[in-house]
């Protein structure tokens, strides 16, 4: 085989590989399902850890016919410590209105006293609930923490947003105060 078709052969072979690879990730993102503004909530299962009454472990059903904002997040997330004041304050704003803040910690296990101690560290007093298995994070198709869904009292998402957020920007607030004037089905 001369040096010329062993160059063409290679080319041709990369060629080959390069649609086989850019293909196949178009197939494989194709059938990757998304959790986006639109789709219904789906189910989890979460334990309480704290400000919430009893220890049955919670689901989104909990939250019927509520706007809730869920928020995914951990303990040694940054940005999760640096939106939880003002999800804190959003809370004290619009909780009596009846918007319900559940957070769902996804640290690993064995972590409940960590989540207690950063409760109490931020003074909050939303639902704070414990995901050790992590599994919420697969149900919501989430790629990190925090992540935070806004879901009206139909159980639809309204919103979806990737990383920290200053919880009193007034768009944020007009979001939940629209759902929250929206009548319960």
């Amino acid at each position: 085989m001369t040096n010329r078709t062993q160059w063409i052969l290679v080319g041709a072979i990369v060629v080959v590989v390069g649609a086989v690879l850019t293909f196949g990730a178009r197939a494989m993102g194709d059938s990757v399902p998304t959790v986006e503004a639109g789709a219904k909530a789906p189910a989890f299962t979460a334990v309480p850890v704290a400000n919430v009454v009893g220890t049955k472990p919670r689901s989104i059903a909990d939250y019927k016919g509520q706007v809730v904002l869920l928020n995914i997040w951990a303990t040694w997330c940054d940005p999760c410590r640096a939106e939880m004041p003002s999800m804190q304050r959003l809370h004290s704003d619009l909780g009596p209105q009846g918007l319900k803040i559940v957070a769902v910690s996804v640290d690993q296990p064995g972590m409940e006293q960590a989540i207690r101690d950063f409760t109490k560290e931020f003074g909050l007093t939303f639902d704070v609930l414990y995901d050790a298995t992590q599994n919420i994070q697969l149900q919501y198709v989430t790629s990190g923490v925090p992540e935070t869904f806004v879901i009206g009292r139909d159980g639809v998402i309204r919103k979806r947003i990737s990383g920290g957020t200053d919880w009193n920007a007034e768009s944020q607030k007009a979001l939940i105060r629209q759902l929250l004037a929206e009548p319960a089905s």
